[in-house]
Formats: C-alpha cells, sequence, structure tokens
C-alpha cells in the first residue's frame, strides 16, 4: 500500500472568483433579429438577459479573469498552485490547451495543466477530478475554472438556440485541508442520446429541446439525490441547490423534486443565460457576493449536458 504524506486526506474549496462580459443581449435586441418575443422566450427557457463576449473576450482570456478573482480571495499566491484545469467545450483551438496558457498568463510557474470537456456538466467533472487528487496528494492546490464562449457557436438566426447562450467564466481553488469539504462526485453518462445535443454541419450547437426537457426532469433529480446520500447529507440540511443554469423550468422542476424547501435555489439563468460549464462557479461566485450564502453553507451542485453526461457533488462554502 502507497503512502501519501503530504495530503492530510481532504480537500476544500477555499475561494470562488468570476467573469462576465460587459456587453448585456436583452431579449428585446434578439426580437429585432429572430421571430421571437420577451414572453416567449420566458415562458420556455427563464432568460431576460445575457452576456456576450466581445472580440477581446477569449476562453483563455475569461479563463484568466475569473482564476484571477479566485486566487487573490484565496490569499495564495501564483507559486502555491501546482494544478490547474480548464473545464471548456469552446476552446478557441484544439492546441494548445488552455489550461497551460491560463496557467502563464496567471504566473503559475509549471503546473500540472489540461481542459476536460464534459460539456455543461464539465464544472463538477473537474471539481470532482482535483478534489481526488488533493486528496490523494497528487495536488495540494487546484485552480479550477469553468469558461465558455458558445456565442461563438451559436446560429444566431436560430431562435432555438440563440435565446439561451452565452459566454462567461467561473473559478473555484480547491486545497488540501483537514476536513472534506468537497463530496463525492455521482457521475455517469446517457451516450444512447448524445444525438440530443451537437454541432449542427461541425458549426453550430443544435439540440432536440424536448427530448433533453425530459430527460432532465424525469432522470437527474435522482443523481443529486444520490450525491445528498453519499455525502450523509439530508435534503432539510441543504442551504442551496445550483444546477446547471440550463432552463429555469429544469432547475425549478429538479428542485422542487429534491424534498428541501428551505434551500436556496440558484436562479442566475434569469440574467446570464446559460453558460454550459461556467454557470455553476458563476453562480456560486455571485450568490456569495451578494451574500446568500454564508460561509460553511452546505450546496448542492448538479451539472448536466451534451453527451449526454452528468455530475454532482455536495460542497461547503468557504
Amino acid at each position: 500500500m502507497f503512502s501519501s504524506p503530504s495530503s492530510p486526506g481532504g480537500a476544500a474549496i477555499v475561494a470562488f472568483g468570476e467573469y462576465q462580459p460587459s456587453q448585456v443581449v436583452t431579449n428585446a435586441d434578439l426580437e429585432k433579429r429572430v421571430e421571437t418575443t420577451d414572453e416567449w422566450i420566458r415562458s420556455r427557457v427563464g432568460i431576460k438577459e445575457r452576456r456576450i463576449a466581445g472580440p477581446e473576450d477569449t476562453v483563455a482570456g475569461m479563463a484568466v479573469a475569473a482564476g484571477g478573482k479566485a486566487l487573490a480571495a484565496s490569499g495564495l499566491s501564483p507559486q502555491d498552485i501546482d494544478l490547474v484545469i480548464v473545464a471548456t467545450c469552446t476552446p478557441q483551438d484544439q492546441i494548445p490547451n488552455t489550461a497551460a496558457t491560463v496557467a502563464a498568463r496567471l504566473g503559475v510557474p509549471a503546473p500540472g495543466a489540461f481542459d476536460l470537456n464534459a460539456a455543461c456538466a464539465g464544472f463538477c467533472y473537474a471539481l470532482g477530478v482535483a478534489s481526488d487528487m488533493v486528496r490523494a496528494g497528487s495536488s495540494r492546490n487546484a485552480l479550477v475554472i469553468g469558461s465558455e464562449k458558445l456565442s461563438d457557436w451559436v446560429d444566431w438566426d436560430d431562435r432555438g438556440t440563440c435565446v439561451i447562450f452565452a459566454d462567461g467564466a467561473g473559478a473555484a481553488i480547491v486545497s488540501a485541508s483537514e476536513e472534506q469539504g468537497v463530496g463525492p462526485v455521482v457521475w455517469g453518462s446517457s451516450g444512447d442520446r448524445a444525438d440530443k445535443i451537437y454541432l449542427r454541419d461541425h458549426r453550430y450547437l443544435y439540440q432536440e429541446g424536448q427530448a433533453v426537457f425530459r430527460w432532465t426532469t424525469t432522470e437527474l433529480y435522482k443523481v443529486a439525490l444520490e450525491a445528498l446520500e453519499r455525502a450523509g447529507v439530508q435534503p432539510s440540511e441543504l442551504t442551496a441547490f445550483v444546477p446547471h443554469q440550463a432552463n429555469l423550468r429544469i432547475v425549478e422542476s429538479i428542485a422542487k423534486k429534491l424534498g428541501a424547501p428551505q434551500a436556496l435555489v440558484a436562479r442566475d439563468i434569469v440574467t446570464a443565460g446559460n453558460t454550459s460549464s461556467a454557470s455553476i462557479p458563476l453562480a456560486l461566485s455571485r450568490m456569495i457576493g451578494r451574500g446568500e450564502l454564508p460561509s460553511g453553507s452546505t450546496v448542492l451542485t448538479l451539472g448536466f449536458g451534451a453527451g449526454l453526461v452528468y455530475a454532482a457533488q455536495v460542497i461547503r462554502i468557504p
């Protein structure tokens, strides 16, 4: 049996950070482009506005901005970080990976660095990987970032997708801890339904909305409940539920089935849109900034998206 004297056996999130582009695109703006209305968009996906990146906003650049805020909030220096994971399904380039570029721009010297593509579940996947690496002693302080520029992959004449997707980044730092602040990740996939969300003509995001809606609202609450069970947390003990911000109707449907009426439910999608792997850390960071999640809060996260893949875990707020 190998020993791991460098690890105290636990991993916890010590800080969050976020970045949103400055350009706000409202439903009224989209009414001028496609056949839609504010009422149609709100009734189906719950969004009233979203942030869209400008030419100067790259996936790496947004990741640097969010990661830099998390680093500053943690009190750690760039030299303390030994692992950088960027969860993204919209990298500017396949090679080189985004994580190494982000690390260099943040001044992190020679960390382990890789990208992870689990679409909208990417942050939960990356958080699970980072937590396990820290607990095993492979890493001491890991920077985990979800960053997406979905606007580059949207057909702006397709009202079924252009009203949903948006851009942004969210980050967290996971550090070795005497206590476990990141619960076991419960993850999986439904690859037989991978054709429900894909790139049309290898260029534009497309999804079969009704099929995805049925899958998420009938199956994923079971994953969330299993994550609670494996973490030893009762629904009544939850401070908040922060799922991927895919669709407000999906968010509220899953939340209702959890049996945790006291839990605050993230509804960041209303003003941020669907930012894929960035949505969970972005929502968490904004909720903390508004004072809605005090230190020590118990939060259930749930990511899901193209693949179809999913992941959930319970975390403690730093």
